[in-house]
């Protein structure tokens, strides 16, 4: 398999950050959110885009015949209140890391980045950023949880784990929304919660503003240059990745390295070998908490909608199917799988390496 962008050419000169008064020239303003001091703050940081008043956002973001690939071009912002608490159960396909009570949160839909083969354009039919601002709602929704059983804390059992950067990056977006910060002051004050946030975000200067928290893990995504290149479009390189890993250990933050999803690029074990040689030049590797390891993998449903919408050498892969999911044949994907464990158990323990 050799991924190219040749499907996408539209994105082979875009730069790695898109500054967000460009990316959002429109923000699309549910009613109900209109008043709501969230709202307000980030319309301040936007003072350029044309607002424009809709009842629902549903209006906007589920509306017929729209093309996600193209409006990564230009985002909308769509600033809603949701309806419900955005507090889930972890899925079968999401590393839980073994914590039993396993979830995740999604007040933020859709994603700055614009990587190939990202679930979320099979889940979404638009490629707007939708942001729920009523975000006291789902810390109400967890404290809730967290009281169902008090048994579980930090000194007597299971934490609550929470992923609160699954179907975004709320990390690349913290300079806009505040939200982590929020995060980590919520936390601070419920020591039978531990938070997961997942980034392939760069920025040392967002990262120094936030206070450091050991209720939070810094999960920090890593893949060779290769893959970068052709699929992982307006995202950091491996070099940038890592000196913000280095950064974050420097702070005294919690990080976990991620290498999910591994991809079938061409000449893959020699592309995985030499990132990993790079991964432990560049990092203490004794001073990160753990990693996780995933091959690619997709629920047949939201791969059908990724190749009718962006038909390229990812998501065109002929994957094999097990109880729903797509994933690649075994002969493809064990030894990328061996590989990265191998490599890994080099510098930890095995039972730090998740699967």
């Amino acid at each position: 398999m050799s991924l190219t962008n040749s499907a996408s050419p539209a994105f082979a000169d875009v730069p790695t950050a898109v500054p967000f008064r460009r990316a959002f020239s429109v923000v699309y303003l549910e009613d109900a959110a209109a008043s709501h001091p969230r709202a307000q703050r980030i319309l301040a940081k936007l003072p350029d885009a044309e607002i424009i008043r809709c009842r629902d956002y549903r209006e906007v973001f589920h509306r017929r015949n729209q093309s996600p690939v193209l409006q990564k071009n230009a985002q909308a912002l769509i600033l809603a209140v949701s309806d419900r608490p955005r507090v889930y159960e972890g899925a079968p396909v999401c590393q839980d890391f073994g914590n039993r009570r396993f979830y995740y949160t999604s007040d933020v839909m859709n994603c700055i980045f614009d990587c190939e083969y990202c679930y979320l354009q099979g889940m979404y039919p638009s490629g707007n950023i939708v942001v729920f601002v009523n975000s006291e709602d789902t810390f109400a929704a967890l404290d809730k949880l967290l009281s169902e059983d008090p048994v579980s804390s930090a000194e007597t059992g299971e934490p609550l784990y929470v992923s609160i950067s699954y179907d975004t990056d709320l990390l690349a977006l913290e300079p806009l929304l505040g939200f982590v910060s929020e995060w980590i002051s919520y936390a601070e004050s419920r020591p039978a919660l531990t938070l997961e946030l997942r980034t392939k975000s760069a920025s040392a200067a967002t990262l120094r503003a936030l206070p450091v928290s050991d209720r939070v893990i810094l999960a920090l995504t890593l893949s060779p240059d290769e893959v970068i290149r052709a699929v992982e479009h307006r995202t950091p390189s491996l070099s940038a990745r890592l000196a913000f890993a280095s950064e974050t250990l420097s702070l005294g933050w919690n990080v976990r390295l991620c290498f999910d999803p591994i991809i079938a690029v061409h000449d893959a074990a020699s592309v995985y070998n030499a990132m990993f040689d790079e991964v432990f030049s560049a990092l203490p590797m004794e001073r990160i908490r753990d990693a996780s390891v995933g091959q690619f993998r997709i629920s047949r449903e939201y791969l059908k909608e990724m190749r009718r919408r962006r038909p390229c050498a990812v998501t065109c892969y002929p994957y094999e199917l097990t109880d729903g999911v797509y994933h690649y044949p075994r002969e493809i994907g064990d030894p990328l799988i061996r590989l990265a464990v191998d490599r890994l158990s080099e510098v930890m323990p095995r039972e730090r390496i998740y699967l």
